[in-house]
């Protein structure tokens, strides 16, 4: 005697094995506000060319501290928060200052390690060791 499951069973059986197969965020992350980011971007270093500094700015977290998303405009979900006071390097910004993509290490450790306060030979995403994403206009003293 064959055994099958109701359509509708079997739907549901699917789709949440199809749930176990995504990714687990970093464990350095906070935890989600309203569930997984719709969108991810990267944070580029060396867009001022191979003569400047990888990031262009170290910079302060305004009092109060602020929160790290991982993309422009993504605030579904946030991926890890600074205190106020904090070194961040600033590597880009969006075209109307909104957003500014930043590094930053992890507490405790030296920011030196992240290695953007030396030149790149080109563009590129950032890739560590340090800690890396968005953060809302507004929320850093420039050259802090």
């Amino acid at each position: 005697m064959k055994h099958r499951l109701p359509t509708p069973v079997a739907a549901l059986l699917i789709a949440s094995l199809a749930a176990c197969s995504q990714p687990a965020p970093p464990a350095d992350n906070a935890p989600a506000l309203a569930g997984e980011p719709l969108a991810t971007r990267a944070v580029m270093i060396g867009t001022e060319g191979a003569s400047l500094p990888a990031c262009s700015s170290i910079s302060r977290v305004r009092a109060g501290g602020t929160d790290v998303y991982w993309a422009p405009g993504e605030t579904r979900a946030i991926k890890a928060k600074i205190a106020g006071g904090a070194k961040v390097s600033v590597c880009e910004a969006t075209d109307d200052d909104a957003w500014f993509g930043i590094v930053f290490s992890a507490p405790g450790t030296d920011e030196d390690m992240c290695g953007v306060g030396k030149a790149v030979q080109n563009a590129r995403e950032y890739q560590g060791p340090c800690r890396w994403g968005w953060i809302k206009g507004g929320s850093v003293q420039l050259g802090g």
